[in-house]
C-alpha cells in the first residue's frame, strides 16, 4: 500500500536507521493469511483464539531495511507471539534468497508455550542501492501466514513545509505564495504534484538532482467567499505520496455600480438618449470585469441597449489629482451590447480591467425601435464579488406624437346622395416625423367615406388639414370607425363618424284638395306646391291612391257630341263594372332642385256618383313609395245629375 504522509513525517522516517524505525513502531496490524492447515480442526474449534486472528502475532508486522551500505549485513529481530492458551509448534520458512536468510531455533521440533514467544533473526546483506522485497511465511498447526520484508533503497526528500498558509484573497482574484524547495534525499526526485481548486501549483512536475532545488508556485484563486483547504499531493517516482496541507481564505470587497437602477429618459424611436454607470475601485489591486447577459434575455431586445467605456483615471491621493482623461471606443457605440462576437474578442467595453483608486464609467445608449417599455438586466462580473452586480435597465420609447382636434364626429342627419365635406386638423406634436394612413371598414356606410391625403408624413410642429368626404345613396344609422395608423406608434387611433342617412325632405302648402260638389263630365282643378327643402334635388312620381282602373273619364262636352245619343242612359258607353281614371295629375313625375319647389295640378273629371276621400301620394326616387299623402275630397251632385238626364231627354 502507498504510504501517505506529511512531509515532516515522511523526511523523519527516510532519514532515521532501520533500527530506529524499528523502536519508532507502535502498532501491529494482522498478518496475510495464505492457508489453514489440514487437520486438528477440532483444536481450532476449542480455542479461545477468535478464527480471523492468528494465533502467533508476528512483532513486527513488517520488516523494513532503510538507508544500507551495500555489501554490508543487517539484521532485525521478529517475535513470533503465542496467543492460544496451548502450547504450539511454529516453524518460519522463506524463499530463497541471496540477500535475506533467517536464524532461529529449530523450525518445527519445539513447542512454544502460551504467552511465549519465539524468537528470531533476519539478516539482509544487500548488494546494491535498491529496494528489494522478501516474505517469510509462519506455519503452524492452524495456520499458514506472511511476513513482508522490505528494504528502501535511495530516497528522494523534498523539504517542503508541512502546511501552506496563502494571504487572505478577495473573490475572483488571485494569490499565490512561493516556496524554495530542496532534494535533501540520497537519489534524483522525479516527482509531481497535484491539488484540487480553488488551489493549483507550479510547475506540476519536475526532476531534481540531490541538493538541486526549486521555486514551487501555491496559487489561490477563490471563486466563492470562505475558508479553504486542500491537500497538495507531492508523488514520487517511487510511490510514496506525501500530502501539504494548503489553506486559504477569501473575502468580499465593497463595491457596487453607480447609480442602479437606470431610469432613461423616454426617447422618441430613432432618436438617443444616454447615461452613465460607474464602477470605482478602492482597493489596492486591480479588478477584473465583465459584462454578461444571462441566456434568457432576448437578443434583439438588447440591441437597443448598447455601451461605451469612458475610463477616469483619478489618484484620490492630496495634491496628485488631475484632470481626468477620457478614453472611449467610437465603435463600441454601435455594437450590440455583449452580443456582438467581435465586441467581445476585442479590448473594448465588453470586459477590462479596473486598476486601484480608478473608476470606469460605462456610457448607456438608448435607441429604440418600437415605442414600447425595455426592461432589462444586466451583469457585471467582477473581481471581489461573488454574484455578479446586477444593473437593471429601464427605457421608453416613444413613437411621434399626432394629436387629433376631434376623435369622433356626429354628424347628425345626412341627406341620401348629398356629398358632406369635414376637415380635420392633425398636429405632430412630437420631435420626429409622423408618417401616417388612414384606412375605413370595408361595410356598406364605410365604403361611403374618401379621405384626402389619405397618407402622408407630418414633420414635427407641423399641422396638417384633412379632407374627410361622406356620400351615400343608403338610407339609415352608422357609426363607422376610421383608422389612423402612425409609424412607430403601437396603438392605432380611432376617428369615429356617426349620424343618419335620411331622405329629402318636402311638403305641400295645403294640407288636402277639397274640389267640393262636382257635376258629372265637368272638370273641376285643384292646384298645390310641392317645396323641397333639403339640399339635394328630389325626382318624384304622383300618383292618386284609389282612383279607378278604366279609361279615362269623358266629360259632358264629349257626351252631348257622342253620335249615338240614345246609348246615354246616365253613364258612359263603355264597361260599367270598371271604374274609369277620374284624377289627372301634371306633372306627374319630376325633380325638384334643392331648396325649389314645383306647382301641381290635380283635376277631377267625376264620371261616378259617389263621395271622394282619396289621397294623392308621392313617391321619392331612392327613398321609397308612397312617402307622403295629400287628402283628395269631392262630392258627386246628385241633383244635377237628374237635370242632365232631363235636358237629354229633350233633346232627343
Amino acid at each position: 500500500n502507498k504510504e501517505t504522509m506529511t512531509p515532516s513525517v515522511f523526511k523523519q522516517e527516510m532519514m532515521q536507521s532501520s533500527e530506529e524505525r524499528l523502536d519508532n513502531i507502535t502498532e501491529i496490524h494482522l498478518p496475510l493469511r495464505l492457508e489453514t492447515p489440514e487437520g486438528n480442526t477440532t483444536h481450532c474449534m476449542l480455542s479461545p483464539v477468535k478464527p480471523d486472528h492468528p494465533i502467533f502475532q508476528p512483532y513486527p508486522s513488517e520488516l523494513v531495511f532503510q538507508n544500507f551500505i551495500p555489501l554490508q549485513t543487517y539484521s532485525l529481530p521478529l517475535l513470533l507471539l503465542n496467543n492460544d492458551q496451548v502450547a504450539h509448534p511454529v516453524k518460519l520458512d522463506q524463499d530463497i534468497s541471496e540477500q535475506f536468510y533467517v536464524a532461529g531455533p529449530e523450525t518445527g521440533r519445539s513447542k512454544i508455550a502460551p504467552g511465549m514467544s519465539a524468537s528470531f533473526m533476519v539478516f539482509f546483506t544487500p548488494q546494491e542501492s535498491k529496494d528489494y522485497s522478501h516474505r517469510l511465511i509462519c506455519v503452524s498447526p492452524r495456520e499458514c501466514f506472511e511476513i513482508p520484508i522490505r528494504a528502501i533503497g535511495p530516497r528522494a526528500i523534498l523539504d517542503f513545509k508541512d502546511e501552506i498558509h496563502l494571504p487572505t484573497c478577495l473573490v475572483k482574484a488571485s494569490t499565490e505564495k512561493t516556496h524554495f524547495v530542496c532534494n535533501i534525499g540520497n537519489c534524483k526526485a522525479n516527482f509531481k504534484m497535484h491539488t484540487k481548486s480553488p488551489f493549483s501549483v507550479t510547475p506540476s512536475t519536475d526532476i531534481l538532482d540531490v541538493g538541486e532545488g526549486i521555486q514551487v508556485t501555491v496559487i489561490f484563486q477563490p471563486m466563492k467567499v470562505g475558508q479553504f483547504q486542500e491537500d497538495l499531493i507531492l508523488q514520487y517516482d517511487t510511490g510514496e505520496d506525501v500530502h501539504i496541507s494548503l489553506f486559504g481564505t477569501s473575502e468580499e470587497l465593497n463595491i457596487c455600480l453607480q447609480p442602479e437602477p437606470v431610469n432613461l429618459k423616454k426617447t422618441y424611436i430613432s432618436l438617443t438618449s444616454s447615461q452613465t454607470v460607474s464602477l470605482t475601485n478602492c482597493s489596492d489591486i486591480p479588478l477584473k470585469y465583465h459584462w454578461t447577459v444571462l441566456p434568457s434575455q432576448a437578443e434583439d431586445d438588447l440591441s437597443f441597449f448598447r455601451f461605451g467605456l469612458e475610463k477616469l483615471e483619478e489618484k484620490r491621493e492630496g495634491n496628485m489629482c488631475r484632470p481626468s482623461r477620457c478614453e472611449s471606443d467610437p465603435k463600441a457605440i454601435h455594437h450590440p451590447l455583449l452580443l456582438s462576437q467581435s465586441l467581445q474578442e476585442s479590448n473594448s467595453q465588453a470586459r477590462g480591467e479596473l486598476w486601484p483608486n480608478t473608476t470606469a464609467n460605462f456610457l448607456i445608449v438608448f435607441k429604440p425601435e418600437e415605442a414600447k417599455v425595455y426592461q432589462h438586466t444586466v451583469y457585471c462580473n467582477v473581481t471581489g464579488k461573488e454574484s455578479s452586480l446586477p444593473l437593471r435597465i429601464k427605457g421608453e420609447g416613444l413613437g411621434p406624437k399626432l394629436e387629433l382636434n376631434y376623435n369622433l364626429m356626429d354628424i347628425r342627419n345626412v341627406f341620401i346622395g348629398d356629398k358632406d365635406h369635414y376637415e380635420l386638423q392633425m398636429t405632430n406634436k412630437g420631435l420626429i416625423d409622423a408618417p401616417f394612413k388612414f384606412s375605413h371598414p370595408k361595410t356598406t356606410f364605410g365604403l361611403c367615406f374618401s379621405i384626402r391625403p389619405q397618407e402622408g408624413v407630418i414633420p414635427p410642429g407641423i399641422c396638417q388639414a384633412v379632407e374627410i368626404s361622406f356620400h351615400s345613396r343608403t338610407l339609415g344609422s352608422f357609426s363607422e370607425d376610421l383608422l389612423l395608423i402612425v409609424t412607430g406608434q403601437p396603438q392605432t387611433q380611432i376617428l369615429t363618424f356617426r349620424g343618419c342617412v335620411i331622405g329629402p325632405t318636402f311638403h305641400f302648402d295645403v294640407y288636402e284638395l277639397n274640389f267640393g260638389d262636382v257635376a258629372f263630365g265637368f272638370p273641376a282643378t285643384q292646384t298645390c306646391t310641392l317645396f323641397n327643402t333639403s339640399f339635394v334635388p328630389m325626382t318624384f312620381a304622383l300618383h292618386v291612391m284609389g282612383d279607378g282602373l278604366g279609361p279615362r273619364s269623358i266629360t259632358s262636352t264629349q257626351q252631348v257630341s257622342d253620335l249615338s245619343p240614345k246609348s246615354w242612359q246616365g253613364y258612359p258607353t263603355w264597361d260599367r263594372f270598371l271604374r274609369p281614371v277620374e284624377f289627372t295629375v301634371s306633372p306627374t313625375t319630376g325633380t325638384v332642385d334643392a331648396m325649389s319647389d314645383v306647382s301641381i295640378k290635380v283635376t277631377l273629371c267625376s264620371n261616378t256618383v259617389k263621395k271622394y276621400e282619396l289621397a294623392l301620394a308621392i313617391d321619392v326616387e331612392g327613398v321609397g313609395e308612397e312617402i307622403t299623402i295629400l287628402p283628395l275630397n269631392a262630392r258627386f251632385d246628385t241633383l244635377t245629375a237628374d237635370n242632365q238626364k232631363h235636358a237629354q231627354k229633350i233633346l232627343k
